[in-house]
């Protein structure tokens, strides 16, 4: 039961990412988890309920995503931290486009269905914890202020090249100039 679960969950993601929430039905699930119809509403009665089990597993499969892909990286510098954030832009938008465009659509419907949003939140929430240590790690003096001036240039890049994609996708430059701009060692002069 759980790996159907599972599978309806991933088929919905896959559905949301490619043909937005629209396209978010029982049937189309089933169509792309190949499972017989009725299989996906047998899980998740309502729609209100798919949604929230797909919140779950987006926050999940990301998590997943992040810790696969910067495995035994520990930025210490803010180059190192330019670099992982750049690997981390292609993937997300690239490898893992259809989970990504799935937790924007999912992000927007948040707004007006507040189980969702606290799903969102708690995950986010985890997320920022992390980020804030990386930038700690990095040399950050003030990671409250600065990281949210490096992750939502980071959602900009992203979310430009999932709307309009293009083939050659190159963030490095923009990631390696902003990083060491916001991130500021801290002065010799400057109380501790």
């Amino acid at each position: 039961m759980a790996d159907r679960r599972l599978q309806v969950l991933d088929a919905a993601i896959t559905v949301l990412g490619r043909s937005g929430m629209r396209g978010l039905t029982h049937r189309a699930v089933d169509a792309a988890a190949g499972l017989s119809a009725g299989s996906a509403s047998n899980l998740f009665r309502s729609r209100d309920a798919l949604l929230e089990g797909v919140a779950d597993r987006i926050v999940e499969r990301e998590r997943s995503n992040w810790e696969e892909l910067l495995a035994g990286t520990v930025p210490t510098t803010p180059a190192m931290l330019a670099e992982a954030l750049t690997g981390a832009a292609r993937d997300v938008a690239g490898r893992h486009r259809d989970l990504t465009l799935a937790r924007y659509s999912i992000l927007l419907e948040a707004a007006n269905h507040p189980p969702l949003r606290r799903t969102l939140t708690e995950g986010g929430a985890r997320v920022r914890a992390w980020f804030l240590n990386w930038m700690r790690l990095s040399g950050s003096t003030d990671p409250e202020r600065e990281a949210p001036l490096i992750m939502n240039h980071f959602t900009g890049l992203v979310l430009h090249q999932l709307a309009n994609p293009d083939p050659g996708f190159g963030p490095t430059a923009e990631i390696t100039e902003l990083v060491p701009r916001v991130i500021r060692p801290r002065s010799l002069e400057e109380p501790s």
